[in-house]
């Protein structure tokens, strides 16, 4: 009874808002606690003696396995409701906050934060919260993802500087212990309330709660007549435009990550306060916050949603020329705030694009495997460059430099990436 009122006659909220809010949630939990790690890498330096090539490995380590964790979300969410794959996440990732706590060598570090840690973000990620959302919406998928993507920003401005101010007034140890003890109890609960739905259509709704999916035809029905079959992994791993989109959103993320764990180290050999340095990563979900929604929201009235990507691309490269500039908290901030808005059309992008190209239906199991070459790849790659060029080189100019190179190329590799209705270009 619930379902069927929701799809017509709006006397109750269509449930894919629900999920909207569940993937919001889940999100800031999430990357709330995943983006803190720049705060740890000083502690750990100081104490352990690791260089940041040796610390840096592990923020690539956890990207690796989860973009690898995402193929398996991915092909999982089209079969079981996400509460169960999200619920997992959190337990696992859990776990390896609480063992990064104790741990004393490199490889232990690595088996706790890149490999326990990696994998519950990975199920407790976009992969799992922007599929869910794709799937109850097509007309509004812009700004229902570009929603649920806010979550990325609102979890990371509220929980950088918290954690900032835990490391500082307890120690690096009680900070791993509260994001463990965050993710756990916030995770499994949100999980369990909102995400126990799979798809509109088996609960007897239409995508957007428009239409009626027990009217004849189920496109025309549900009011999007224009909806394609949905194209298998196995023919989308073939598309040219798979690898475009891989390629170009992986560089950026790749630049994210990088700035995401080498901006506070960056900003305290400046001379600049530990606790600024962690509320620039505030300010850059602050600003990413507003941009989630911008380009979310702008991808689903431009003609094609690729362009509301390259737009991205260029603010994010213009916020570091003034990073390459920045002297000081005043520069850094405007660096944060210019950076992160741009920041803020990676969430909701990469789930728009590939639903309009690939299918509403397996936007799961094609959206992880993007992931696992998006994030896997390019954000793993990210902060162990970072690194290695700052122990070489001796500053990080040089990081910043690069990143602005490759995010103009990224934009100008995105003009390749052809819409759905030109066809297959299968390499």
């Amino acid at each position: 009874m619930f379902a069927k009122m929701n799809s017509t006659s709006g006397r109750v909220l269509f449930w894919g808002w629900y999920v909207v809010a569940g993937a919001f949630l889940l999100h800031a939990v999430s990357y709330g606690a995943r983006y803190s790690f720049g705060i740890f890498v000083q502690p750990l330096t100081a104490e352990n003696g690791w260089s940041r090539t040796v610390i840096s490995l592990a923020a690539s380590l956890n990207m690796l396995f989860f973009a690898a964790g995402g193929i398996v979300a991915g092909r999982l969410l089209d079969r079981i409701a996400p509460r169960w794959v999200a619920s997992a996440g959190a337990a696992v990732g859990a776990l390896g906050f609480f063992l990064a706590a104790f741990v004393d060598t490199p490889t232990a570090f690595y088996l706790a934060y890149g490999l326990l840690c990696g994998l519950g973000s990975s199920w407790t990620g976009i992969v799992v919260g922007n599929s869910s959302v794709g799937k109850w919406f097509v007309r509004r998928r812009g700004m229902a993802i570009g929603i649920a993507s806010m979550g990325v920003s609102f979890g990371t401005m509220i929980m950088t500087p918290a954690v900032g101010w835990v490391v500082k007034e307890q120690g690096w140890q009680a900070g791993f212990i509260a994001l463990g003890l965050t993710l756990l109890a916030a995770g499994v609960l949100v999980a369990q309330v909102f995400l126990g739905r799979t798809k509109p259509e088996a609960y007897g709704l239409c995508p957007d709660g428009i239409g009626d999916p027990t009217a004849g035809d189920a496109g025309e029905s549900c009011g999007d007549p224009g909806q394609s079959a949905a194209i298998p992994l196995k023919e989308a791993i073939r598309d040219s435009r798979f690898w475009i989109l891989s390629l170009c959103q992986g560089t950026a993320v790749m630049i994210v990550l990088m700035a995401f764990v080498h901006q506070v180290p960056y900003a305290l050999d400046l001379g600049i306060d530990r606790l600024a340095a962690a509320a620039s990563l505030g300010a850059i979900a602050l600003a990413g916050f507003c941009g989630q929604l911008f380009f979310g929201s702008v991808s689903d009235r431009l003609p094609d949603p690729k362009y509301s990507a390259m737009l991205g691309y260029l603010v994010m490269a213009a916020g570091l020329a003034v990073l390459l500039t920045a002297k000081t908290v005043e520069g850094l901030f405007a660096y944060a705030l210019v950076f992160g808005f741009g920041y803020g059309c990676l969430g909701p992008i990469l789930p728009i694009i590939a639903s309009g190209r690939f299918g509403r239906e397996s936007i799961g199991s094609v959206y992880g495997a993007l992931n696992f070459f998006v994030a896997g790849v390019g954000g793993g790659l990210g902060p162990i460059v970072g690194g290695i060029l700052y122990d070489v080189l001796g500053s990080y100019r040089s990081v910043w430099a690069l990143s602005i190179v490759l995010l103009l190329a990224a934009t100008a590799g995105l003009t390749a990436l052809k819409r759905r209705e030109d066809g297959l270009n299968r390499g």
